[in-house]
């Protein structure tokens, strides 16, 4: 593509909030082109949870069994103490989660998860290689200019672009996000080694705290062939310039020396590992303006504590989907209104929760966030 002179719906980000957004607002009708800054889609990340809320959603968009097939279905959600393993909550999903909250509950590579967006996407839908660097918000559109020189005129425009949306800024001003306190290693762990050491791999996520850190460890995929995990540990400060930096097995043993044997196995099969900053905002009450609206990390980024993330920001596409059905495009300042009032409060209480860090450490219900049904629930 050289230049779009026209589109009705722009979707900002290409990213799994993004790809959703396009997807449903393509299936109810709406002439959708979505555009990424990166140059191509390439299979980045490592463990997502997807729970039976969105499986829900991605039912809508036809691309629930086939994440079931890829996905690792745990039965388990376990916490435990991360040197002694007693466990402190048991939280079934499996068929429970099936049968109670609707759907199956998975954990996939987000690569994987994200190339089976992008392929239910017209491809000629999908323009990579789009860096949005300005908004001039006109009477009947919204003239958005990329880094490539292409200038689109859009009716409405999605801000699905991250934490450090452009979106966002055009709104509220630039603010750079807060440094939480906290980092996360991730890393995919060499199987093999793993299933030498004689641990216990049954399908369910293993979520192992201690006093000042934790480590969360599941299956990515539905063979158990690959297995990932992610930490959180108080650092004081990110003095790094790029997103993430490498980290090391040595590193790895010296922050969690003398944990369980299995955190120590999991340990002792990492071959690469790279750490990761968690950034915050305050919670935010403005998510649109006119004819710009935001959704998912834009205007509610959390931790990965709840593993909600993503999850918020399908949710939130689904939301804004049905409220735009409803009103149609001519009314759009409603339907965004009717957004904002549905996934507010929601969005803040998970993103609070997140940020605390205390999700399923004690035994408690989950269902509130699990049972959910975006594509049913009352909107405000």
């Amino acid at each position: 593509m050289t230049q779009i002179d026209q589109v009705d719906i722009a979707v900002i980000g290409a990213g799994l909030g993004g790809a959703a957004a396009a997807a449903l607002l393509l299936n109810a009708g709406f002439s959708v082109h979505t555009f990424e800054q990166a140059p191509e889609f390439t299979r980045l990340g490592a463990g997502i949870h997807i729970g039976p809320n969105v499986m829900k959603i991605f039912r809508q968009i036809g691309l629930e069994k086939r994440l079931e097939e890829i996905g690792s279905h745990p039965d388990f959600w376990f916490s435990r103490d991360g040197l002694t393993g007693d466990y402190l909550s048991k939280i079934p999903l499996g068929d429970y989660a099936k049968k109670e909250y609707g759907a199956s509950y998975i954990t996939i590579h987000r690569g994987d998860l994200h190339a089976e967006q992008i392929n239910a996407l017209p491809q000629d839908t999908v323009h990579f290689d789009h860096r949005l660097t300005d908004i001039e918000e006109r009477d009947s559109d919204v003239l958005l200019t990329f880094a490539n020189g292409n200038k689109v005129a859009a009716k409405l425009v999605v801000g699905a672009d991250g934490i450090n949306s452009m979106i966002r800024e055009k709104l509220l001003g630039v603010e750079k996000p807060r440094y939480s306190g906290w980092i996360g290693h991730r890393a995919l762990v060499n199987m093999d080694k793993l299933r030498a050491s004689g641990v216990d791999l049954e399908p369910c996520v293993k979520w192992w705290w201690e006093q000042s850190r934790h480590i969360m460890t599941y299956a990515t995929k539905n063979d158990q062939s690959e297995h990932y995990y992610v930490t959180g540990v108080p650092v004081d400060s990110w003095d790094h310039e790029a997103s993430f930096v490498d980290s090391s097995r040595e590193e790895m043993e010296a922050i969690f020396g003398g944990s369980h044997p299995v955190v120590q196995a999991l340990i002792d099969a990492t071959e690469t590992v790279t750490k990761w900053p968690f950034w915050n905002r305050d919670v935010m009450n403005l998510w649109s303006q006119g004819r710009l609206v935001m959704l998912g990390d834009a205007c509610h980024p959390m931790r990965p504590h709840m593993a909600q993330g993503a999850c918020m920001a399908i949710e939130d596409a689904a939301v804004l989907t049905r409220a735009l059905s409803i009103s149609g495009m001519e009314d759009y300042a409603s339907a965004f209104k009717t957004y904002e009032a549905t996934r507010h409060a929601r969005a803040t209480k998970v993103q609070t929760i997140s940020n605390a860090n205390t999700w399923l450490k004690e035994p408690e219900d989950p269902a509130w966030v699990y049972a959910y049904d975006p594509m049913t629930a009352d909107l405000a």
